[in-house]
């Protein structure tokens, strides 16, 4: 299992980094942690790494941010968080987004584990008692 350890703010960018590195090649992220374990700063030090020109924000009332790279690639960011019942994912076109071929990061899937393609990379945030954020992929 690989594992990074974020020690603070400044250590973001080069932990987005190994987040690519890790993943090189799987283009959905599900990224599992607590409220406030640092999902959203994690996705945002991501797309930042990956060029994003748009201003990355938490999608949790509007279920899915787009942003574009420097190189015109999309990428997606989803929030579960506010799913109340699976339809409501399959409402929104969320295979299409799946078969994009582009980056998917998603917060909160576990409410819709079973419909997540069988290449997502699950990425589980915890925080020790040093508010450092250890990520395990699992």
């Amino acid at each position: 299992m690989q594992r990074i350890i974020i020690r603070d703010r400044k250590h973001l960018p080069g932990a987005a980094h190994k987040i690519i590195q890790n993943t090189r090649g799987k283009r959905i992220l599900a990224f599992y942690g607590s409220m406030g374990a640092g999902k959203t700063t994690i996705i945002k030090a991501v797309c930042n790494a990956l060029g994003a020109e748009d201003m990355v924000s938490s999608p949790t009332f509007t279920l899915v941010n787009e942003y574009r790279t420097r190189t015109g690639e999309m990428l997606y960011h989803i929030d579960f968080y506010r799913i109340r019942k699976k339809e409501e994912v399959f409402d929104f076109g969320i295979e299409e987004y799946f078969e994009s071929g582009a980056y998917c990061f998603l917060e909160w899937p576990e409410l819709v584990e079973d419909i997540l393609p069988p290449e997502t990379v699950r990425i589980r945030i915890t925080v020790d008692s040093d508010e450092q954020r250890i990520l395990d992929f699992v």
